[in-house]
């Protein structure tokens, strides 16, 4: 049973208390103007070009550049950069997100942020990593990733 005590709005009244905003010839001009966007390069050559626009802008250390198509089918060229503190390795990652961003790319996914040792930036063709040198030279990804020189060892240690 509805509530005797409670008046319901009056909708007229509500209308009749709002007024329109003229139109102004500005306005129309600007619509729509924000959403204009350039289309990329598309292919990796010219992510990794703004990649290494970004890690050359903010003077990441000891930058290298692996071709890992053979190895794996998860992305084609891994990049690993270093940054001389955690502030700096965070700075280095969030200009590789910023400049992928202005270039047309969208980031898959920014890993490691918060403590900023290591950030990985997942660009899907590039994958960036920006450690510290201390975790760079724990990891050794650079060895990991380059089999040829692998295989030369095995073969070597065989012999």
């Amino acid at each position: 049973m509805p509530n005797p005590l409670r008046k319901k709005p009056n909708r007229a009244k509500a209308k009749a208390n709002v007024t329109a905003l003229p139109k102004t010839p500005a306005a129309k001009k600007t619509r729509g103007a924000a959403v204009k966007r350039s289309k990329p390069k598309k292919g990796p050559k010219s992510l990794e070009k703004v990649v290494a626009g970004a890690l050359d802008d903010l003077k990441a250390d000891d930058v290298h550049v692996l071709d890992v198509r053979h190895l794996t089918t998860v992305t084609d060229t891994m990049v690993i950069a270093s940054g001389r503190s955690d502030r700096h390795v965070r700075a280095i990652a969030g200009a590789v997100v910023d400049q992928a961003k202005k270039a047309g790319y969208r980031p898959l996914g920014v890993e490691g942020e918060r403590s900023g040792e290591w950030v990985l930036v997942d660009l899907a063709d590039v994958v960036v990593h920006v450690m510290l040198p201390r975790v760079r030279e724990f990891y050794n990804l650079e060895k990991l990733w380059d089999m040829p020189a692998r295989a030369e060892d095995v073969e070597q240690r065989n012999a």
